[in-house]
């Protein structure tokens, strides 16, 4: 891969490989192409959640201090994020 590699064109590639893959699995191509979106999507959820641990984590230990702010924040966000939702 290419240093000059755009995240965009990334993901372009990842879709259409995953996408392929499961379309050799026999799944119909409209639907391995959904499939694979929805596969990519939850690793990216996963990676953004396992990001904030470790930054959390890493607050707790090294700035102590700054962590209890932090995970207000963190609530906060989740509790406007909701309401956001469920207002629509």
């Amino acid at each position: 891969m290419s240093s000059d590699a755009s995240p965009e064109w990334i993901r372009q590639q990842a879709l259409a490989a995953l996408t392929s893959e499961l379309a050799k699995q026999g799944h119909p191509p409209h639907y391995a192409q959904h499939m694979a979106a929805a596969v990519i999507f939850q690793a990216d959820l996963d990676l953004c959640a396992a990001q904030l641990a470790r930054l959390l984590s890493w607050l707790k230990q090294n700035h102590a201090e700054l962590y209890p702010e932090a995970v207000q924040l963190v609530d906060a966000t989740r509790d406007e994020f909701e309401r956001r939702v469920q207002n629509g």
